[in-house]
């Protein structure tokens, strides 16, 4: 874990929620079960995999030093989680971590959890499709599906939307994207469904067309959305969806599916679709194959002659 601690001893408490190690994008040998956050005022160390309680001991310790050397005057606050056989277990290392708390991304704000399971309300890889959604959405009626805690909406509205549709299944998360929206100031403009996607197609297209749609599904959720069988359903659909000229925004992230399987299920499913560009993941996912990293795609309709 060296190259971890190499990284703590030169870390800074960002104003923004980012991640600073990403030891999973395979470019630190030997820290490959390692990822260190700053969700500010907490740092989140995950291990992917058992810790040691020597290891558990050498973070706390090199992130004490820290501390003293960045902000001698403030406490030192670190959460560490361990991921393992489907479980996660979350320890306090120190300081004083709330339930929930508000961070900010680009001067939207936020409501994160790092103490209840592995999502903890915003994923930090996503930043650069929520900043591509808020150049993009200007006059735009939008459909945000797998909306999670909504902040592709927020990012969305604050870029000038017209509308924002919102679509989960989980009420809680959409509870949560709710309270996101009020947290930025953002009172009217979005609609919060806590629907079955695939039994709602009805619902959802009689409230368009979309000049964006955003399809950020889980790869392998029993129930909601298995990435092999489900991605080529809601791709044929794309097109009926989307007015004329419009773009979508699909997000692919499991490591084991490369990027040619979204654009094969495009060229099969939604034909009159081009894909456009893919969008970078920030700099600090860099990982050593990009079929790895997240996959985010942009493709469009084509304007009407």
């Amino acid at each position: 874990m060296q190259a971890l601690l190499d990284t703590i001893a030169n870390a800074h408490m960002p104003a923004d929620a980012q991640r600073l190690f990403h030891g999973r994008g395979g470019l630190f040998p030997g820290c490959e079960a390692w990822t260190l956050d700053a969700f500010p005022p907490v740092w989140l160390v995950t291990r992917f995999g058992e810790v040691t309680s020597a290891e558990t001991t050498a973070l706390t310790e090199a992130l004490l030093r820290r501390q003293a050397q960045t902000a001698p005057d403030q406490p030192l606050n670190a959460v560490l989680q361990t991921r393992h056989e489907g479980r996660s277990d979350t320890t306090v290392l120190a300081g004083s971590v709330p339930e929930s708390h508000v961070v900010m991304e680009d001067g939207a704000r936020y409501r994160i959890n790092l103490q209840r399971g592995q999502n903890h309300g915003l994923f930090l890889d996503m930043a650069e499709g929520r900043r591509w959604v808020r150049a993009h959405a200007q006059g735009h009626k939008v459909l945000n599906l797998f909306a999670y805690t909504c902040a592709f909406s927020v990012a969305a509205l604050q870029g000038g939307a017209k509308e924002v549709v919102n679509l989960d299944m989980s009420q809680g998360a959409l509870t949560t994207g709710q309270q996101n929206h009020q947290l930025n100031g953002i009172t009217s403009g979005a609609k919060f469904l806590a629907h079955d996607l695939f039994s709602s197609w009805g619902k959802v297209t009689r409230m368009g067309p979309y000049g964006l749609v955003i399809a950020d599904p889980p790869s392998h959720q029993k129930g909601s959305f298995m990435a092999n069988k489900d991605w080529p359903r809601l791709v044929r659909r794309l097109p009926e969806l989307l007015r004329p000229g419009g773009h979508a925004l699909l997000c692919l992230n499991a490591p084991e599916i490369p990027e040619q399987f979204l654009r094969d299920v495009l060229a099969a499913e939604a034909p009159s679709l081009s894909v456009q560009q893919r969008l970078p993941n920030p700099p600090a996912f860099a990982d050593v194959s990009s079929d790895r990293a997240l996959k985010v795609l942009v493709a469009r309709l084509p304007p009407l002659s």
